[in-house]
């Protein structure tokens, strides 16, 4: 992978957090703190504003160097919350979060589809936009995010959490993802988003079989060609319980060792993940090995 730096913050004037990300010298870790009470893994655990600046600490401390917040459940069946109930999850936390001199040096990321969402948590302080529908969902989302002027996850999906595990069915799977993340890198750029701001995460689980998404994790290097930060989120998915013949998502952790590490062998820049320190150990290693 070739090696650029880049600052995950914008020019929007805000209360925010700028880092210079050095892609290809070593893995960043995303935390994952889902406000939601339905998320596969960790629903209705950090509900509370109290819980969730309790967890995000504890991710910081550990390790995780961008801090990603959602208030809507993409988990497969996932009922879709109302715009209203989405900002009353997610913008207190990212208010806290922001007056809270622990966290003035870590990126903190939306995980939304809305434009409006996504905007009014720039204004509270988030830094990056972080959309599993690569800008599909809300025709608003790539202007709004040009003119808020920050950082883009274009991420592959079909469908909505209610429709994606039906729409499976591809004549070349890696193929049909490339030619949509290309796609969405050349509409983020016509509607003024710089190439240096977008990062693609190929979707992993997300309208993907058990089988497609190893698959995309054995091929995961031929996205380097898209010429992106890659970004990558297997974190205690369904795929490694299929592996591990394991229902409970808190015990996938070394299954999601093992495809983190399989990630960063072909070329991820970011992995997604729940359990930081373990994460944090294994990126180190593995970037021993492939970084070197």
């Amino acid at each position: 992978m070739s090696t650029s730096s880049g600052s995950l913050r914008g020019s929007t004037p805000r209360d925010g957090a700028q880092r210079t990300f050095l892609w290809g010298q070593q893995t960043y870790l995303m935390g994952v703190l889902n406000v939601t009470p339905d998320s596969f893994s960790d629903g209705g655990q950090f509900t509370t504003v109290e819980a969730a600046l309790r967890q995000a600490h504890q991710m910081v401390s550990e390790g995780a160097d961008i801090l990603d917040i959602g208030g809507q459940s993409t988990r497969p069946q996932a009922d879709e919350v109302t715009l209203e109930a989405e900002l009353q999850r997610v913008i207190p936390v990212i208010e806290v979060l922001r007056r809270d001199q622990f966290f003035a040096q870590t990126p903190i990321s939306i995980d939304t589809t809305r434009s409006q969402v996504a905007h009014a948590a720039i204004a509270a302080g988030a830094d990056i936009i972080n959309d599993i529908s690569g800008g599909v969902f809300d025709p608003q989302m790539l202007h709004t995010t040009a003119v808020l002027n920050v950082p883009i996850v274009l991420m592959h999906r079909r469908g909505t959490p209610k429709t994606m595990q039906t729409l499976t069915q591809y004549q070349d799977l890696i193929a049909e993802i490339l030619q949509f993340l290309d796609q969405q890198i050349r509409a983020a750029i016509a509607a003024g988003i710089d190439r240096k701001q977008i990062v693609i995460d190929p979707g992993i689980g997300f309208a993907k079989t058990y089988d497609q998404s190893l698959q995309i994790l054995r091929c995961l290097d031929q996205f380097q060609r898209l010429n992106c930060p890659i970004l990558v989120g297997v974190s205690r998915k369904s795929f490694i319980g299929h592996v591990l013949n394991q229902p409970d998502p808190k015990q996938r952790v070394w299954g999601t060792a093992a495809a983190c590490v399989s990630a960063i062998a072909n070329g991820a820049d970011i992995v997604r993940v729940h359990d930081v320190a373990q994460m944090r150990d294994v990126c180190r290693v593995a970037d021993a090995i492939w970084r070197s």
